[in-house]
């Protein structure tokens, strides 16, 4: 690396830990991809907790990424789709590089490549995209850049966040995609069935249940009792975890260039996405344990430094782009959701530790940290005097 080379941010791949056949991948790919020149080295992405992500270097020296479904007996059957993750982005990409859709319109995403559906690969289907050689930003205060890199690559999310709200599904061709009904009574149904089963789920080695989250039958009963309007914002692209380490930043310009981790992506409501985004400003530090002095989620609620960006100004630009009033009363009710929706989501990791079929190395501290999450989800109703009763206690 030369002196004048930027310190790569994000992105650290190492030796695989969830095994694949790379003999039988490459027999694979010599027969049907000719953009990938083989035999491909194959390394592990740190990142990736839920579907299994590799760093693939062809004899070309071109670089490639590969998602794979994890293996063993899926608890959930909606999570896991990379065929679903492959769909979207060919889309996505289609509509990128149609030449009528205007700079501002395109949402920045990898070039799919390939999609394997054929279990005897690699023990499971998976698909194969562009790498992305940019930024990824693990910590949401990005203090490995100045504050006004910080702000502008906020923003930069912000607008791709309007951009993929701006497209109407039928448009790509994406039209059923997923249902037109209502995108949060959608997901308290399936979500509730799903955390349910993840409770039940015992430690193999303990025999221990994972359990709860918190006040799960009470906040259910008040989400169902509370429901937003929808047909405000229309039936919407929804990428499902729009956060910051998903998103991939430019090596040394403060704009977007790909969003990541399409596996729960839907159609519905696009507030979803921005609430998931501005989680980090409804996180009072002093509310999250640490272990081991390690932080497994960052706040901005009520700190005085290092907060990139004000909530308000990412909320106001994204009414400007989207030409909503602001402030979005519907807000309370997304955040407190995707919170409780997180829970969920931490939840399943917590239960794939149990089962020990997870896929991160951080696993096992998803079994304290899916109660918190919970936790979190009902303190964003407290904070506007909403009271969710409940008969367990703290």
């Amino acid at each position: 690396m030369s002196p004048t080379t930027p310190k790569k941010i994000g992105g650290e791949y190492g030796e695989v830990r969830a095994n694949i056949n790379v003999e039988a991948l490459n027999a694979y790919l010599a027969k049907t991809s000719p953009t990938i020149k083989t035999p491909v080295d194959v390394k592990q992405f740190k990142f990736g907790q839920s579907n299994p992500t590799y760093f693939l270097t062809d004899a070309n020296k071109m670089r490639f990424v590969l998602r794979k479904k994890p293996a063993g007996q899926l608890l959930s059957q909606t999570a896991h789709q990379v065929e679903r993750e492959y769909t979207m982005l060919t889309a996505l990409h289609k509509h990128n590089t149609n030449p009528a859709t205007a700079p501002e319109r395109k949402v920045p995403v990898p070039e799919p490549i390939i999609l394997c559906e054929d279990n005897s690969v690699v023990g499971t289907p998976f698909y194969i995209m562009e790498f992305l050689d940019g930024r990824i930003f693990t910590d949401t205060r990005m203090l490995e850049v100045a504050p006004k890199d910080r702000r502008e690559c906020w923003l930069s999310a912000v607008r791709a966040l309007a951009a993929l709200g701006s497209i109407s599904p039928a448009s790509i061709g994406l039209s059923s995609f997923g249902p037109s009904t209502g995108y949060f009574p959608r997901q308290i149904k399936s979500l509730s069935r799903v955390s349910t089963v993840q409770a039940q789920t015992k430690d193999i080695e303990t025999e221990k249940s994972i359990g709860d989250i918190p006040y799960f039958n009470e906040m259910i009963a008040w989400y169902r009792k509370n429901l937003p309007d929808e047909n405000k914002t229309g039936v919407r692209i929804v990428h499902g975890d729009y956060k910051l380490d998903n998103l991939v930043f430019h090596p040394t310009e403060n704009r977007l260039i790909g969003i990541l981790d399409w596996e729960l992506c839907t159609l519905g409501s696009p507030l979803a996405d921005l609430g998931n985004l501005t989680q980090p400003w409804s996180i009072d530090m002093k509310d999250l344990p640490s272990s081991n002095g390690q932080v497994m989620l960052r706040g901005f609620k009520n700190a005085t430094v290092d907060v990139p960006i004000p909530l308000e100004d990412l909320e106001r630009e994204y009414c400007r782009l989207t030409t909503q009033p602001y402030p979005i009363p519907e807000m309370v009710f997304v955040r407190s959701w995707m919170f409780f929706r997180l829970s969920v989501i931490a939840q399943g990791i917590a239960a794939r530790h149990a089962l020990r079929q997870a896929s991160s190395e951080q696993a096992h501290r998803y079994v304290a940290l899916f109660p918190v999450v919970g936790m979190l989800a009902k303190k964003v109703l407290e904070d506007e005097g909403i009271r969710v009763e409940g008969k367990a206690k703290l």
